[in-house]
């Protein structure tokens, strides 16, 4: 594989990975603080089709980005209103939002457009490609050229802002009260009740963050990525991003990693159709469902020990 076909290759595992890294981030606030999140697909997938579709509607891609960010943040507030006020069982409220999410989306895309569940090509109204500087100027020396022009520049806004996100949330989870307290929830929200802290507080604002992270995931499936809307877009890239967090053991420097592992598996699906590993042929079925069985095996284990957070799914009740 020569300089040229790598980067190529690379270039498409961060456009792929960069949905994953976001979804991972929201996860990873949200289990921080005691929240198992099996809604980020739901998430991500609301964002995705209002994002796209007040971008058509206004003609402006911030605005869509701005409305996409606002109904994620609604069924953040859905499953927390479930989850942390009424104490239900956080998978099922996840669950359900999923369902939501995939009915809804295609419903209303139905009655707006008429364009069998998506929302017309946005062209022009998208995310566009960001050329760094100097990138032309070196676009020709040897090695650092290619890998600064073709790789490092011309990704949209939002791959940057996915990346900024993982030292950002390293320093605010490990490196902020606010951080120190939210994993405290997560570990004893009873301790945390003891010194005078709300976890509902704490719990609303995880959930409300990942609210964020997974609406600029969906913003960018639909706007950055592509150019429009089109059914069950996710594609599975919640539960993925959830198996890609237990791989991650829970940490942001290592989600970066995990995420863009299958992002690499993804882009060398699409890249090579039918790979010969000596005269042995392996399909390309085989290579599109690689990030799905990384995903069971992950779940499954096999991974070596991966410790959540000890209050993780357990409502909390406080002593009177």
């Amino acid at each position: 594989m020569d300089l040229a076909t790598l980067l190529q290759v690379l270039d498409s595992t961060v456009r792929l990975g960069t949905p994953l890294l976001l979804m991972c981030l929201a996860g990873l606030f949200s289990e921080r603080a005691g929240i198992v999140d099996i809604g980020l697909e739901g998430k991500a997938l609301a964002a995705a089709f209002f994002s796209a579709a007040f971008a058509y509607y206004s003609g402006s891609v911030w605005v869509g980005m701005l409305v996409g960010i606002g109904a994620s943040i609604a069924f953040s507030l859905v499953h927390g209103l479930a989850s942390i006020t009424f104490r239900g069982n956080q998978l099922i409220s996840g669950v359900a939002l999923n369902f939501l999410a995939s009915g809804l989306t295609v419903l209303v895309a139905q009655s707006w457009f008429h364009e069998g569940g998506r929302t017309p090509s946005l062209g022009d109204v998208r995310f566009q490609t960001v050329h760094l500087p100097f990138a032309e100027a070196l676009q020709d020396v040897p090695v650092i050229g290619p890998i600064y022009y073709d790789l490092i520049s011309g990704h949209s806004i939002l791959v940057y802002v996915a990346f900024l996100c993982v030292p950002l949330t390293w320093w605010v989870l490990f490196r902020t009260r606010f951080g120190l307290r939210l994993r405290a929830v997560g570990e004893n929200p009873a301790a945390v009740d003891t010194a005078g802290i709300s976890v509902v507080r704490l719990r609303f604002s995880a959930i409300i963050i990942a609210g964020v992270l997974c609406g600029l995931a969906g913003s960018y499936l639909a706007t950055g990525l592509q150019a429009g809307f089109v059914r069950e877009m996710t594609a599975g890239r919640g539960y993925i991003a959830l198996a890609a967090l237990i791989f991650a053991k829970w940490r942001p420097w290592y989600a970066l990693s995990a995420t863009m592992l299958f992002g690499l598996l993804q882009a060398v699906a699409l890249r090579y159709q039918n790979i010969d590993l000596g005269g042995i042929i392996i399909p390309v079925q085989f290579m599109n469902a690689l990030p799905y069985i990384l995903t069971i095996i992950i779940l499954a284990g096999f991974v070596g020990a991966a410790v959540p957070p000890r209050a993780g799914g357990q409502p909390y009740v406080k002593e009177r």
